[in-house]
């Protein structure tokens, strides 16, 4: 059975899922002092409305800076997935890119060495890391699933929009289903950066959802997914995910 939760970038928005009656927040898991400093507070919103919560971890910075990933990145990481453990979070999303279209076969391997390091110290926390994809294809992403086996995958439907002219969520769905154990739902227009990472309710963008839930559907997903949009847009959302999942 799919279970549908809300994005909360902050403890405002974590108290508006709660208020929604949602089994569970994905909350931002970025920086260690923030996380200790807000740590009683979450707590209490997770007791208040019986949540529990789900993990997103800082963006990487310059994805191609070996020496600063291992320094200050992974160290980074390790600290953020203690905290994980603490909260009493099992399951977390990682972004770390490796499109093999554009980075060198030497840069991937370096960065599944440093990603391996990461995964592993997740599983002995008892927390399932699941890469997220960009940009990439599901071609890159094989490389690196095959190269870490308890490594799984979170589909990011909306960014299977960009730069791409049919949506890479098929490829993902077709080719690594038994590899994706969470995902993100959200809108956008297409495009090709940054930018145009909307993050609309579903229908306010091109993304073909009744196709592409309903072929999760078909494979049997029964895992998470997230509304990742403002907690204002996740009713509608969460009805239109329904139309086609449940």
């Amino acid at each position: 059975m799919v279970t549908i939760g809300g994005r909360a970038h902050n403890l405002e928005q974590i108290d508006m899922v709660g208020k929604l009656g949602y089994p569970f927040a994905e909350i931002d898991i970025n920086d260690p002092e923030v996380v200790q400093k807000q740590f009683k507070d979450l707590i209490k919103l997770k007791e208040k409305y019986n949540l529990f919560y789900l993990a997103h971890y800082p963006n990487e910075g310059d994805p191609r800076n070996i020496e600063r990933l291992e320094t200050q990145f992974v160290p980074r990481i390790k600290t953020l997935l203690g905290l994980t453990r603490e909260l009493g979070i099992k399951k977390g999303t990682l972004h770390f890119w490796m499109d093999q279209r554009w980075a060198p076969s030497e840069l991937v391997e370096q960065k599944i060495a440093l990603l391996s390091h990461m995964v592993q110290d997740a599983t002995r926390k008892g927390i399932e890391l699941c890469l997220e994809n960009l940009t990439s294809r599901y071609d890159s992403f094989s490389t690196v699933l095959n190269a870490i086996p308890d490594l799984r995958m979170t589909l990011d439907i909306g960014h299977g929009e960009l730069l791409s002219e049919e949506n890479t969520s098929f490829g993902f769905i077709e080719n690594l289903f038994d590899k994706i154990r969470h995902v993100h739902v959200h809108d956008n227009q297409g495009g090709t950066g940054v930018k145009d990472d909307l993050h609309l309710p579903l229908g306010d963008g091109i993304v073909d959802y009744p196709k592409i839930l309903s072929l999760l559907k078909a494979k049997r997903y029964s895992f998470t997914i997230t509304l990742e949009v403002l907690p204002s847009d996740m009713v509608r959302t969460k009805k239109a995910v329904d139309r086609y999942i449940e």
